[in-house]
């Protein structure tokens, strides 16, 4: 069905997208540097200093953004991506009923 529809719209191309590459990893990488370099380096005696601490993290953070890079090559990812098929191939044929 799929082949069918793609066919129909031949303006529209798919591209692969590796793995852990979505936006949702990078927002995960963000909140782990928070935390390293903000949240576990701090006391807070309330809920409100916690907050004021993380705003402050966000201002300074705003003041000299850095993007973040990928760095893998695709030809690890896809290697890594080959290697867990394989196990899960294995784990799932290897259970017995």
């Amino acid at each position: 069905m799929v082949k069918t529809w793609m066919t129909k719209h031949p303006r529209l191309h798919l591209h692969f997208t590796p793995t852990s590459s979505s936006w949702l990893n990078l927002v995960e990488r963000w909140l782990g540097e928070l935390t390293r370099k903000r949240i576990r380096r701090g006391v807070f005696r309330s809920v409100p200093d916690l907050i004021a601490a993380i705003e402050a993290f966000i201002r300074l953070n705003n003041e000299n953004p850095k993007p973040f890079v990928w760095t893998k090559k695709v030809d690890e990812v896809l290697d890594k991506v080959s290697h867990c098929k394989a196990v899960m191939e294995t784990l799932h044929n290897s259970t017995e009923p």
